[in-house]
């Protein structure tokens, strides 16, 4: 720990005093920290040009330039507001998104229309209602979408409008989209899939008649009576939706059910057609998470095939291992795994055989960017850790593991988007001390064509406000384990003096807050903290993302233990600091980092003054999947959900504590803060709570976020 305290005493001499004070309503309310970047991004089939949606505008770029060369859509002579766009494979046509209107965090509806080039005709996609997830067939024919949990699909040819399902019932029956769990936990809201034929629709199936529902009260600003929200809710523990696969044929009207088993108390994480328009790829995991089974199912015979099979003694995350890709060549197919220890890239047979592992060594890949599939030899292009768990590097090897090849060149969390012919690509890097910078790349030679984004006006206000460096360090764990941290400074810091230190974190188990990337809002709030006095520190604990499979299971079955001992350990180190004013050491954190905060609060009560919680959860009130990924179900792991629960230990509070929820939230529900409230007025605590009516889980809307950030910075004036 020497060398980090000599690092951080170097770098205190290097602050700079700030030009101008930050306020809460210049973070959140008038967006001048807003970072600059490219939406709806697409490529031209021909490599040379790609599209990007500004201004209401979808405009075409030059590759060879960088330049704009032309506005394809102009979303105000159509008197339509553009929210997303896709072309159709066969570039003929548009299908543009307008109107769109969130449900739940991932969840939508909106009013689609084509576009068509050939005469500049706009039509409606559906004249009968709104519609989510409209998706093009691979064969530019027809469009499929839902509404009203039924599927239906367009035949572009006449506007036909064709319906696939007619069982679907809110709160009953879902088709070609999902219920609320896969939606939060799996990351799913489309779930239909077109064959690459185009001669079939496969579909999840959910029936969620037995699943117990949840009534959300609003308030709706001063209605005479409050207004019931019911949907269905499965907590840990309780029963979840049965759900089934079914396959749907154009050409005959029929549809097929796909057979697994007799087990239905299971998960489907993913399901995608193979190269054979006959077979198609479904993964099952069981209901504990620990094993994960890959089927073909062939529409010709009836019948499914397991193939593959993975098992974990601790948890599979099915939206971390997520890449699955059937290769061009019909002979194989590439998966992510954590079966070594780390994530990794493997090329399986379509026997489910292993053939090749195209990444190995002791980092994880983070991401497959593309797979290049015109050679024999298909080459992989990914971002991964190594080199470090704080940055995020570019590159490229073929999918035997040979030729790997670094592309990005500059330190930070680098990302990118290739090209159709793979000739170029766009990166995106960021850093702690620099913000979102967006170049076009070629492949070969790795050259800069032209810098699209540089967010100049960003920098700028940073400079204006004096902001301080986002120092990382490494901390100690309780267990001795070396820890990723962050530290802002106060402004004109001085290193004989003794300030108060803030602590933030998110703690949750595979996620990782801490990297050498630009941070947002909740940064910004940091360092208007700085600019007041505070030291602010973020810590990833163990259970974290970023290191190894072993750093981040190791919580399993006991979630909540560790993650507060090592924020009390790391507050303490922190306390013997020499400009740490060990009296004057807080927690805050939101969700996942609401409830470490809490238990921070209880686990080490003689080290923390103060303490916030933003939305806190009870492992109990909380949904099946992600509950039971890591402590099992209750009725299998009682004193994991008990033991370190914030309403048990409530009675060890003593520090100064603020919890915040919204009414409104269909995540973590108010239940589980007027739980918590109960228990602290039940054991004689005093505490402060504030509740946003109607408000969700993000707590939205720029006069709530002005609002928050202000008590909560009043709050830590006041008490800390």
């Amino acid at each position: 720990m020497k060398l980090n305290l000599s690092l951080l005493l170097l770098l205190i001499s290097l602050a700079t005093s700030a030009q101008k004070k930050l306020t809460v309503s210049a973070i959140y309310e008038k967006d001048l920290f807003q970072e600059e970047t490219m939406k709806s991004l697409n490529w031209m089939n021909d490599g040379q040009y790609y599209t990007a949606l500004e201004e209401n505008k979808i405009l075409r770029y030059d590759v060879t330039t960088g330049l704009p060369d032309s506005v394809i859509i102009d979303g105000k002579a159509l008197n339509l507001k553009i929210d997303d766009y896709n072309f159709t494979p066969d570039e003929s046509k548009l299908l543009l998104q307008t109107d769109k209107q969130k449900i739940y965090r991932r969840s939508f509806t909106a009013e689609y229309y084509i576009y068509s080039f050939k005469g500049e005709e706009l039509k409606k996609l559906s004249p009968n209602g709104r519609q989510s997830y409209a998706t093009i067939s691979p064969d530019n024919k027809n469009v499929g979408f839902v509404r009203d949990n039924n599927l239906f699909f367009v035949k572009l040819a006449n506007m036909s409008e064709h319906q696939v399902t007619k069982d679907g019932k809110k709160g009953s029956i879902i088709n070609g989209s999902t219920d609320w769990v896969y939606e939060e936990e799996l990351y799913i809201t489309k779930a239909f899939f077109w064959s690459p034929n185009s001669e079939k629709l496969a579909y999840y199936r959910f029936d969620e008649t037995d699943v117990k529902e949840y009534n959300i009260q609003f308030w709706d600003n001063g209605a005479l009576y409050p207004r019931d929200y019911k949907y269905k809710y499965p907590k840990a523990g309780e029963k979840n939706s049965t759900v089934t696969i079914k396959v749907y044929n154009l050409k005959d009207n029929t549809t097929q059910v796909v057979d697994l088993g007799k087990e239905t108390d299971i998960y489907i994480p993913n399901i995608q057609w193979t190269k054979d328009p006959d077979i198609l790829a479904i993964k099952r995991l069981n209901r504990l998470q620990n094993q994960q089974d890959i089927f073909h199912y062939s529409t010709k015979f009836k019948s499914a095939t397991n193939i593959l099979t993975d098992k974990t003694k601790t948890y599979i995350h099915a939206t971390y291992t997520n890449e699955w890709i059937y290769l061009d060549n019909g002979t194989h197919f590439l998966m992510s795994s954590e079966r070594e220890g780390y994530k990794h890239f493997y090329i399986h047979r379509m026997d489910g055989q292993l053939e090749y592992k195209a990444t190995s060594g002791a980092f994880n890949v983070e991401k497959l960017i593309a797979l290049d599939q015109r050679s024999k030899t298909p080459v992989l292009y990914y971002t991964s850790t190594e080199g470090s768990s704080l940055d995020r590097q570019l590159y490229q090897v073929d999918y035997k593991g040979k030729g790997k090849l670094k592309l990005s060149t500059q330190s930070g969390v680098n990302t990118a988007d290739m090209s159709r012919d793979f000739k170029y690509y766009i990166s995106f890097n960021e850093s702690a001390s620099s913000p979102m910078k967006v170049s076009l790349m070629t492949t070969r030679g790795n050259k800069l064509v032209k810098v699209i984004k540089d967010n100049a006006k960003l920098k700028e206000t940073v400079a204006v406000y004096g902001l301080t460096e986002k120092i990382l360090f490494e901390i100690e764990a309780a267990d001795k384990k070396l820890l990723n941290a962050y530290m802002v400074q106060p402004t004109d810091m001085d290193s004989t003096k003794k300030y108060p230190l803030l602590i933030y974190q998110y703690s949750g188990p595979g996620k990782q807050d801490v990297k050498n990337e630009w941070q947002g809002r909740h940064f910004m709030w940091h360092q208007l903290l700085a600019q007041k006095g505070y030291i602010v520190v973020g810590i990833d604990c163990r259970g974290t993302g970023g290191k190894s499979e072993e750093f981040k299971k190791m919580t399993y079955l006991k979630m909540g233990k560790m993650e507060a001992e090592d924020q009390v350990a790391a507050a303490k180190y922190l306390g013997t600091l020499p400009f740490v004013d060990k009296s004057r050491i807080g927690i805050w954190g939101w969700s996942y980092g609401g409830y470490i905060s809490t238990l921070a609060l209880e686990t080490g009560p003689e080290v923390f003054k103060a303490g916030i919680a933003v939305s806190p959860f009870l492992w109990k009130y909380y949904d099946t999947i992600f509950s039971e990924r890591y402590l099992r179900r209750p009725q299998d792991n009682l004193e994991g959900y008990n033991e370190y629960s914030i309403i048990r230990n409530a009675g060890k509070l003593r520090s100064e504590y603020l919890l915040i929820h919204g009414t409104g939230d269909d995540n973590v529900h108010f239940q589980n803060a007027v739980t918590l409230q109960n228990e602290l007025i039940n054991q004689g605590k005093q505490f402060d709570s504030f509740y946003y009516p109607d408000n969700n889980h993000s707590l939205v809307g720029k006069k709530t976020k002005v609002h928050l950030y202000t008590m909560m910075t009043n709050f830590l004036l006041e008490h800390l």
